[in-house]
């Protein structure tokens, strides 16, 4: 989410705490494609990931009233995202299998068939390598590597200390360098 928006995410949200649906439809309607993005990579699951980020905003649509701005809205929403999330993972008995037909669509440009089928497996290799990563780790790595929030903002949205956080990202990020290298991914 462009740093631009967050100006009207924070007014929007001020206007559904006064009960404005439409403003909180049109809050939603633009944090809704990186919720699912959050979700869909913490849990590796389709319809898993389309359930939390509806149970997402349902507790965000309740709890708007008591919603304080003590940061950007946009981390409030990937806090409550967060948090379902990772209530899912500690919930599940058995790790969901990864399926290609349930991974979500990249942007289309014109590519050879090569590049597609490496692209195609670089992305199942990372929604592999986040599934292997604790909950934790999953996160915060999500959350600075896509989302490319900064470390304060992640340390607020999971309620950890800064130090903390860096370690979690510094972690799996070396995890992911071992991970890239058995995997013989090219540099």
């Amino acid at each position: 989410m462009a740093n631009s928006d967050d100006p009207l995410l924070d007014q929007l949200a001020v206007q559904a705490q006064s009960g404005d649906r439409r403003a909180f439809g049109e809050l939603m309607r633009r944090l809704l494609n990186p919720v699912m993005a959050l979700t869909y990579r913490m849990t590796g699951d389709r319809d898993a990931a389309s359930d939390l980020a509806q149970e997402t905003f349902l507790t965000a649509w309740k709890e708007i009233a008591q919603y304080r701005a003590e940061g950007p809205v946009r981390s409030w929403v990937w806090k409550i995202a967060a948090n379902r999330s990772l209530n899912y993972i500690e919930s599940r008995s058995t790790r969901t299998r990864l399926e290609s037909n349930n991974a979500p669509s990249e942007i289309v440009t014109e590519q050879t068939p090569d590049t597609q089928l490496e692209q195609e497996e670089l992305r199942l290799g990372m929604l592999i390598f986040m599934a292997t990563l604790p909950p934790q780790q999953r996160l915060a790595f999500d959350l600075r590597f896509y989302q490319q929030l900064p470390f304060e903002e992640i340390s607020q949205v999971m309620g950890r200390a800064l130090g903390t956080v860096k370690t979690l990202y510094r972690e799996a990020v070396a995890k992911l360098r071992t991970h890239a290298q058995t995997s013989g991914w090219r540099s």
